[in-house]
Protein backbone atom coordinates (compact mmCIF):
# COMPACT_ATOMS: atom_id res chain seq x y z
CA UNK A 1 0.00 0.00 0.00
CA UNK A 2 1.45 3.75 -0.86
CA UNK A 3 2.61 5.67 2.33
CA UNK A 4 -0.28 8.25 1.04
CA UNK A 5 -3.19 5.50 0.99
CA UNK A 6 -3.01 3.82 4.99
CA UNK A 7 -5.36 2.06 7.02
CA UNK A 8 -5.32 3.63 10.36
CA UNK A 9 -6.93 2.07 13.81
CA UNK A 10 -9.71 3.99 15.29
CA UNK A 11 -10.75 2.10 18.57
CA UNK A 12 -9.43 -0.61 17.52
CA UNK A 13 -11.02 -0.56 13.90
CA UNK A 14 -9.73 0.70 10.56
CA UNK A 15 -10.29 3.89 8.98
CA UNK A 16 -8.89 4.59 5.60
CA UNK A 17 -6.64 7.66 5.37
CA UNK A 18 -4.42 9.44 2.85
CA UNK A 19 -1.87 12.31 3.35
CA UNK A 20 -2.26 15.31 1.17
CA UNK A 21 1.76 16.58 0.30
CA UNK A 22 0.59 19.52 -1.16
CA UNK A 23 -1.87 20.92 1.77
CA UNK A 24 0.20 18.66 4.56
CA UNK A 25 -3.21 16.92 6.14
CA UNK A 26 -4.35 14.36 6.72
CA UNK A 27 -7.94 12.93 4.98
CA UNK A 28 -9.89 10.42 7.12
CA UNK A 29 -12.92 8.30 5.20
CA UNK A 30 -16.12 9.85 6.61
CA UNK A 31 -18.07 6.82 5.98
CA UNK A 32 -15.36 5.09 7.73
CA UNK A 33 -15.65 6.81 10.95
CA UNK A 34 -19.65 7.21 11.09
CA UNK A 35 -19.39 3.65 10.44
CA UNK A 36 -17.27 3.06 13.72
CA UNK A 37 -18.92 5.83 15.85
CA UNK A 38 -22.39 5.12 15.08
CA UNK A 39 -23.00 1.48 14.52
CA UNK A 40 -25.07 1.22 11.90
CA UNK A 41 -25.78 -1.22 9.45
CA UNK A 42 -26.54 1.27 6.45
CA UNK A 43 -24.20 3.80 6.76
CA UNK A 44 -24.45 5.85 3.58
CA UNK A 45 -28.16 6.30 4.90
CA UNK A 46 -27.36 6.83 8.53
CA UNK A 47 -24.83 10.26 6.99
CA UNK A 48 -28.01 11.18 4.95
CA UNK A 49 -30.34 11.83 8.25
CA UNK A 50 -27.71 13.36 10.18
CA UNK A 51 -27.06 15.80 7.09
CA UNK A 52 -30.91 16.08 6.93
CA UNK A 53 -31.12 16.66 10.61
CA UNK A 54 -28.49 19.62 10.65
CA UNK A 55 -29.17 22.08 7.92
CA UNK A 56 -25.93 24.02 8.67
CA UNK A 57 -23.67 20.78 8.23
CA UNK A 58 -25.59 20.04 5.32
CA UNK A 59 -25.02 23.33 3.71
CA UNK A 60 -21.61 23.44 4.49
CA UNK A 61 -21.31 19.50 3.29
CA UNK A 62 -19.12 20.15 0.22
CA UNK A 63 -16.49 22.44 2.21
CA UNK A 64 -16.08 19.50 4.90
CA UNK A 65 -15.73 17.17 2.77
CA UNK A 66 -14.09 16.27 -0.21
CA UNK A 67 -13.36 13.24 -2.86
CA UNK A 68 -10.30 11.67 -2.37
CA UNK A 69 -9.25 8.40 -4.00
CA UNK A 70 -8.17 5.58 -1.30
CA UNK A 71 -8.06 1.86 -1.75
CA UNK A 72 -11.18 0.17 -1.24
CA UNK A 73 -12.18 -2.70 0.52
CA UNK A 74 -11.81 -5.04 -2.55
CA UNK A 75 -7.85 -3.36 -3.20
CA UNK A 76 -9.08 -0.64 -5.86
CA UNK A 77 -8.70 3.12 -5.63
CA UNK A 78 -11.98 4.70 -5.76
CA UNK A 79 -12.81 8.19 -4.65
CA UNK A 80 -14.37 8.71 -1.41
CA UNK A 81 -15.99 11.13 1.03
CA UNK A 82 -13.17 12.28 3.15
CA UNK A 83 -12.43 15.18 5.62
CA UNK A 84 -9.53 16.45 7.79
CA UNK A 85 -9.45 16.75 11.48
CA UNK A 86 -11.59 19.95 11.76
CA UNK A 87 -14.43 18.24 9.50
CA UNK A 88 -13.90 14.72 10.96
CA UNK A 89 -14.71 16.82 14.56
CA UNK A 90 -17.43 18.49 13.20
CA UNK A 91 -19.52 15.51 11.73
CA UNK A 92 -18.58 13.93 14.88
CA UNK A 93 -20.35 16.62 17.14
CA UNK A 94 -23.63 15.06 15.07
CA UNK A 95 -23.27 11.97 15.46
CA UNK A 96 -25.91 10.97 18.72
CA UNK A 97 -24.26 7.96 19.51
CA UNK A 98 -22.90 6.74 23.20
CA UNK A 99 -19.87 6.43 20.99
CA UNK A 100 -19.18 10.12 20.20
CA UNK A 101 -19.68 11.35 23.81
CA UNK A 102 -16.10 11.32 24.53
CA UNK A 103 -15.24 13.44 21.23
CA UNK A 104 -18.28 16.17 22.37
CA UNK A 105 -16.60 16.39 25.88
CA UNK A 106 -13.34 16.57 24.84
CA UNK A 107 -13.94 19.33 22.48
CA UNK A 108 -16.14 21.50 25.11
CA UNK A 109 -13.05 20.86 27.42
CA UNK A 110 -10.57 22.13 24.42
CA UNK A 111 -13.39 25.41 24.02
CA UNK A 112 -12.97 25.98 27.40
CA UNK A 113 -9.59 26.07 27.74
CA UNK A 114 -9.53 28.44 24.93
CA UNK A 115 -11.63 30.87 26.31
CA UNK A 116 -9.68 31.05 29.07
CA UNK A 117 -6.26 31.50 27.13
CA UNK A 118 -7.82 34.18 25.97
CA UNK A 119 -8.48 36.02 28.70
CA UNK A 120 -4.95 35.26 30.09
CA UNK A 121 -3.14 34.59 27.32
CA UNK A 122 0.01 33.33 29.99
CA UNK A 123 -2.33 30.53 31.05
CA UNK A 124 -1.79 29.38 26.89
CA UNK A 125 2.56 29.43 27.96
CA UNK A 126 1.51 27.30 31.45
CA UNK A 127 -0.08 25.42 28.96
CA UNK A 128 2.46 24.22 26.05
CA UNK A 129 5.07 24.12 28.85
CA UNK A 130 2.91 20.92 30.57
CA UNK A 131 2.62 19.45 27.16
CA UNK A 132 6.06 19.56 25.51
CA UNK A 133 7.15 18.22 29.36
CA UNK A 134 4.49 15.29 28.73
CA UNK A 135 6.29 14.83 25.65
CA UNK A 136 9.79 14.48 27.33
CA UNK A 137 11.61 17.61 26.17
CA UNK A 138 14.03 19.61 28.63
CA UNK A 139 13.31 22.30 30.14
CA UNK A 140 15.82 24.37 28.32
CA UNK A 141 14.74 23.79 25.18
CA UNK A 142 10.72 23.94 25.94
CA UNK A 143 12.18 27.78 26.99
CA UNK A 144 13.89 28.41 23.74
CA UNK A 145 10.70 27.29 22.04
CA UNK A 146 8.21 29.25 24.06
CA UNK A 147 10.47 32.46 23.31
CA UNK A 148 10.13 31.58 19.37
CA UNK A 149 6.41 31.60 19.93
CA UNK A 150 6.67 34.93 21.12
CA UNK A 151 9.23 36.49 18.14
CA UNK A 152 6.93 34.40 15.31
CA UNK A 153 4.06 36.80 17.08
CA UNK A 154 5.69 39.84 16.53
CA UNK A 155 6.83 38.61 13.16
CA UNK A 156 3.21 38.02 11.86
CA UNK A 157 1.65 40.98 13.79
CA UNK A 158 4.10 43.35 11.63
CA UNK A 159 3.09 41.14 8.56
CA UNK A 160 -0.42 41.93 9.20
CA UNK A 161 0.35 45.60 9.88
CA UNK A 162 2.05 45.68 6.02
CA UNK A 163 -1.12 43.93 4.45
CA UNK A 164 -0.38 40.58 4.41
CA UNK A 165 -2.89 37.82 4.45
CA UNK A 166 -2.86 35.35 7.10
CA UNK A 167 -2.65 31.92 5.36
CA UNK A 168 -0.88 31.35 2.07
CA UNK A 169 0.65 34.75 2.05
CA UNK A 170 2.36 34.12 5.51
CA UNK A 171 3.76 30.95 4.25
CA UNK A 172 5.82 32.42 1.20
CA UNK A 173 7.33 34.64 3.68
CA UNK A 174 8.30 31.77 5.86
CA UNK A 175 9.30 29.75 2.99
CA UNK A 176 11.23 32.96 1.92
CA UNK A 177 13.40 33.48 5.39
CA UNK A 178 13.75 29.40 5.71
CA UNK A 179 15.35 29.28 2.61
CA UNK A 180 17.46 32.42 3.36
CA UNK A 181 19.23 31.06 6.05
CA UNK A 182 18.94 27.55 6.21
CA UNK A 183 19.53 26.98 2.23
CA UNK A 184 16.07 25.21 2.12
CA UNK A 185 12.87 25.60 1.44
CA UNK A 186 9.82 24.96 4.64
CA UNK A 187 9.29 21.44 2.88
CA UNK A 188 12.68 20.39 1.70
CA UNK A 189 13.66 21.10 5.82
CA UNK A 190 10.92 18.90 7.08
CA UNK A 191 11.96 16.21 3.99
CA UNK A 192 15.22 16.34 5.83
CA UNK A 193 14.26 15.39 9.02
CA UNK A 194 11.09 13.09 8.05
CA UNK A 195 8.34 14.65 9.07
CA UNK A 196 4.98 15.49 7.65
CA UNK A 197 2.25 17.04 9.17
CA UNK A 198 4.32 17.51 12.76
CA UNK A 199 5.99 21.09 13.17
CA UNK A 200 9.26 21.58 12.43
CA UNK A 201 10.57 23.77 15.22
CA UNK A 202 9.35 21.10 17.38
CA UNK A 203 12.00 19.53 15.97
CA UNK A 204 14.66 21.71 15.78
CA UNK A 205 17.84 21.77 18.08
CA UNK A 206 18.45 24.58 19.93
CA UNK A 207 20.66 26.24 17.70
CA UNK A 208 18.43 25.72 14.88
CA UNK A 209 15.45 27.48 16.72
CA UNK A 210 17.73 30.49 17.70
CA UNK A 211 18.85 31.12 14.06
CA UNK A 212 15.57 30.50 12.94
CA UNK A 213 14.39 33.26 15.81
CA UNK A 214 17.11 35.51 14.53
CA UNK A 215 16.13 35.34 11.01
CA UNK A 216 12.51 36.02 11.89
CA UNK A 217 13.53 38.93 14.53
CA UNK A 218 15.70 40.23 12.03
CA UNK A 219 12.75 39.88 9.06
CA UNK A 220 10.40 42.25 11.77
CA UNK A 221 13.30 45.27 12.57
CA UNK A 222 14.01 45.55 8.73
CA UNK A 223 10.24 45.73 8.06
CA UNK A 224 9.46 48.04 10.78
CA UNK A 225 12.48 50.26 8.87
CA UNK A 226 11.54 49.89 5.72
CA UNK A 227 7.58 49.49 5.40
CA UNK A 228 7.29 47.24 2.60
CA UNK A 229 4.17 47.01 0.70
CA UNK A 230 2.85 44.37 -1.26
CA UNK A 231 3.75 40.55 -1.38
CA UNK A 232 7.31 41.64 -3.66
CA UNK A 233 8.30 43.83 -1.21
CA UNK A 234 7.97 41.89 1.72
CA UNK A 235 9.44 38.52 0.12
CA UNK A 236 12.64 40.89 -0.37
CA UNK A 237 12.31 41.96 3.03
CA UNK A 238 12.09 38.54 4.65
CA UNK A 239 15.23 37.08 2.33
CA UNK A 240 17.11 40.17 3.97
CA UNK A 241 15.79 38.69 7.16
CA UNK A 242 16.44 35.43 6.77
CA UNK A 243 20.39 36.31 5.15
CA UNK A 244 21.12 37.96 8.21
CA UNK A 245 20.60 34.38 10.19
CA UNK A 246 22.47 32.37 7.15
CA UNK A 247 25.29 34.98 8.08
CA UNK A 248 25.70 33.52 11.89
CA UNK A 249 25.01 29.86 11.11
CA UNK A 250 27.62 29.90 8.38
CA UNK A 251 30.07 31.60 10.97
CA UNK A 252 29.08 28.97 13.65
CA UNK A 253 29.79 25.98 11.31
CA UNK A 254 33.42 27.25 10.19
CA UNK A 255 33.85 27.37 14.05
CA UNK A 256 32.12 24.02 15.10
CA UNK A 257 32.97 22.08 11.74
CA UNK A 258 29.85 20.55 12.15
CA UNK A 259 26.30 21.29 9.93
CA UNK A 260 23.70 23.06 12.21
CA UNK A 261 20.49 22.06 9.48
CA UNK A 262 20.41 18.22 10.00
CA UNK A 263 18.03 15.33 9.82
CA UNK A 264 17.93 15.21 13.52
CA UNK A 265 15.49 16.18 15.42
CA UNK A 266 14.71 17.83 19.26
CA UNK A 267 13.25 14.23 19.99
CA UNK A 268 16.23 12.19 19.20
CA UNK A 269 18.53 14.61 20.04
CA UNK A 270 16.88 14.85 23.74
CA UNK A 271 17.01 11.24 23.93
CA UNK A 272 20.63 11.13 23.10
CA UNK A 273 21.79 13.56 25.94
CA UNK A 274 22.25 16.48 23.43
CA UNK A 275 19.91 18.77 24.08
Amino acid sequence: MEDNNKLQLFQEQKVRTHWDEEQEKCFFSVQDIVQILSESKDVKQYIKKIRSRNSELNANWGTICTPVEMIAIDGRKRKIQAADTAGILRIIQSIPSPKAEPFKLWLAQIGAERIYEIEDPELAFDRAMEIYLAKGYSKDWINQRLKSIEVRKVLTDEWNERGMKKGLEYAILTDEITKAWADRSVKDYKKLKGLKKENLRDNMSNLELVLNMLAEASTTEISKKKKPEGLNENKDIARKGGTAAKKARVEIEKQTGEAIVSAGNSNKLIGNGKQ
